[in-house]
Order: structure tokens, then sequence, then C-alpha cells
């Protein structure tokens, strides 16, 4: 009757047996063993809801009834072996928690939200797709934005940005965060996810207009919604490292119908440069080194950088040391070996007990083992750093012997040993 009749007669006949038909279908799933009858029943009641929204009412009405919930009725049948079935309830519990005014929470919520990263998550999932699609829906509902964020949905996000998708599953991808950044407090703390690089990184080569446009509807709302000034100048220097304005000015040059894209650029424009002109150097460097991506900014071979800024590094109990000599521990790309083994050495040489606080957070060890790197230029800058930690060593030992037995350290009574720094 349902699948056969038109949708007038459908709909009339949804109306006069809205319970009838509610039980009909869950009964049948319940207690029907064939894979292929639950398939057909699931894709039914997915038709239907597509069909009308307001449809979504006839199961909360019957589980109500029942004295139930339809997330316990539903929610099972993502236990299932068969993928198709999986995939079809899990479309149709977003809908049913997005277009009713009954909101999924507690363990219900929590539950389905961790089947959507894992769907995310799993190598080789034909249905990606349609779980993206499902976390879209979801994250349009201010409710559920918070939720998926307390069970590290963003990095999830962004590990399947990461993978070899096609542009749609990258747009929807990116649809969930630029959902996601509507929430003030989520837009503060987006970026310390590297938020922002990912996507400057997309930009850069993307070619499809939904999904340049998408991310720069995302860099907006992370420069607007922020409440707290700061939070919005690191992401505004964020963004110029990641060569957002570069790549904003490539895309002026092209022609665009549509409005959005073009007012988002002439914001994220404006805001960019007026950034530029309050950037110091430290800013700069503090984002690049957040970033991850460590290059050979100028920042780092400048002399006067060093000088002024070395004791800015043990702000926040020694906060970017640690990520440099995180860096050291886990990056296995040279470039980024090179620079951050190179910074701590720099960091040594310019603050009198730097040597004692990179002996204290391990980066002397981790330095010293990139000695036998196989990258010659890291074992290049491994050795620097590792001078200037020695050199500082025969400092200390030279007072000590002028102390104690008032000879100089190079035999000489009376005179200092004079002792040439090592080049950064």
């Amino acid at each position: 009757m349902l699948d056969t009749s038109p949708p007038p007669r459908r709909d009339q006949f949804l109306k006069e047996h809205r319970y009838e038909c509610a039980r009909t279908f869950l009964e049948m799933i319940a207690n029907v063993a064939k894979d292929q009858t639950v398939q057909y029943l699931l894709t039914m009641i997915d038709d239907i809801l597509q069909e009308d929204r307001s449809r979504v009412e006839i199961f909360h009405e019957y589980a109500r009834k029942e004295n139930t919930t339809v997330w316990r009725l539903f929610l099972p049948l993502l236990n299932r072996q068969d993928p198709f079935i999986v995939n079809q309830a899990g479309r149709i519990i977003a809908k049913l928690a997005c277009w009713s005014n009954e909101t999924m929470e507690g363990a219900d919520l929590h539950f389905f939200l961790a089947f959507l990263k894992e769907q995310l998550r799993m190598q080789n999932n034909e249905y990606k797709q349609a779980t993206a699609r499902c976390l879209q829906m979801l994250l349009r509902v201010e409710e559920y934005r918070q939720a998926y964020a307390t069970v590290d949905g963003i990095t999830t996000i962004l590990n399947a940005l990461s993978a070899n998708n096609n542009f749609q599953i990258q747009y929807q991808l990116i649809f969930c965060l630029w959902c996601m950044t509507f929430n003030p407090d989520l837009a503060e703390k987006m970026n310390k996810y590297n938020v922002i690089p990912v996507l400057a990184l997309i930009l850069t080569d993307s070619q499809k207009e939904k999904v340049f446009r998408i991310i720069l509807a995302t860099f907006r709302n992370l420069l607007e919604k922020p409440e707290d000034s700061q939070v919005i100048q690191e992401n505004a220097v964020a963004m110029v490292h990641g060569k957002v304005l570069k790549n904003l000015s490539l895309l002026q040059a092209r022609k665009f119908d549509d409005q959005d894209i073009l007012d988002d650029m002439q914001y994220l424009d404006e805001k960019l440069q007026a950034s530029v002109q309050d950037l110091s150097s430290f800013d700069e460097y503090v984002s690049e080194l957040k970033s991850g991506r460590l290059e050979w900014s100028p920042v780092h071979k400048s002399e006067r950088f060093w000088r002024e800024n070395a004791v800015n590094f043990n702000e926040k109990n020694y906060e970017l040391l640690k990520i440099l000599t995180r860096l050291l521990e886990v990056s296995k790309d040279p470039l980024i070996l090179s620079v951050a083994v190179h910074d701590i050495g720099e960091y040594v040489r310019c603050y009198p007990r730097g040597k004692s606080v990179i002996e204290q957070i391990g980066g002397k060890q981790l330095a010293m083992t990139l000695l036998t790197h196989e990258d010659a230029n890291v074992r290049y800058q491994a050795l620097l750093a590792v001078q200037k930690m020695m050199v500082q060593n025969w400092e200390y030992l030279g007072k000590q012997l002028e102390q104690d037995t008032g000879v100089s350290a190079s035999g000489t009574a009376g005179t200092k040993k004079s002792v040439i720094p090592a080049k950064g």
C-alpha cells in the first residue's frame, strides 16, 4: 500500500493510521530475520520521512505510547552485521534527532555520536559520504555541536580530511566544521586542533568552488564568533601564516557570481591586512610553531629576534619549548626537525639558564639523538645545537676553576678564557 500508492494517497493513509503504521514497521524489523526484508523496510521508512519531515512525529508518538523512546527502537540496528542496514538506520536516526522537537540526549546521543565517529574512521567505508551527511544534519542543531566536540569529534573530522577524499566528502566534512564555528565557545577552541592550517592547505590545493566557499565561510566565523579578542588575533595570524592572504589575491582575480564568496573574500582580506599591520615577529613565530609546520622563515635566523624574545619562551610553563621538543620527538619531516633543533639551540645561546631548562624538558637528549639522523641538514643543525649547550658547560667550568684556584681555564692567572660563541 505505502510503497505503491501515489503521494497524496500515501499521505492520507499515514495521517489516518499513524500508530498502526509505526507499529507494523517496527514489529516487522524486530521479528524478521532476513536482511533483505529489513533493508526494504528501512528504505521505506527513510523515503517516508524524506518526503515529509513532520512524519518523524509518527515514530516519536508511537514510542511515547509504548513507554519507550525511538532511540531504543532504532539504535540496536547499528549493531547489525549488514552494512546497508547499519547505514540506513543511521540515516533514519539522524532524521528523527534533527527534524523533531524531541532531541536526543545522554547515553543515547553519546552512543550515536561514537558510532558516527567510528564510521568516519573506518578504512574503505563505502558509506562514508552518508555518514558525513548524518553529521551535517546533526551539527546544524546547536544542542549537538558541543556534544560532538566532547567526544573528540573535531579531531576525527580533521583526520578524515587528511585522507585522500573526493571533493564532495571534503565539502561535507568542512561543512561540519563550519556548523560548529557558530558556537562561540567552539570557535574559540577550534584552532587548538590546528583547524586553520589544515583548511588553509586545502584552500591552496582545491579547484572546486563549493569547497573554497565553505572554507572562506569557516574562516570568517573564526574571526567573527569568538568573544576573546586575543583568540581572534591568534586565528588571524594563523591564517596569515597559512598564506590565506596570498590565496585570497588569487581568488579575487577570478570571476564569481556567488555574492557570499565575494563578501567573505572582502571581509577576510580587510581583517587579515589589518592584522598584518599589528603582527609582531614573535606573534608570527608563535603562529608558525603552533601550526606544527616549521620552515626557514626570517625570524629563525634573526639575531635580534632571539636576543629580544628568548625569555618569552619561558611563558606558560615553557609551552613553546615543549612544542619544539615534541616536534623533535614525533616529526618525520627533515625540514621541521632542522628548524626545531636550531631554535632550541638559539634559545640555549640567548637565555642564561636555557641549558638547564632544555635538559629538564628532555630537549637535550632528543637533540643528541638527531646527531645520527639520516638527513645531513638535520645532523648539522643538531650538531650546532648540542655545541651551544656544550659551550655553556665550558663557560661554567671555566668560572668554577677561576673561583677555586685563581687560575683561568686557559691556565693563565688573572685572565679569563675567551670562548668563541657558536654561530646560529
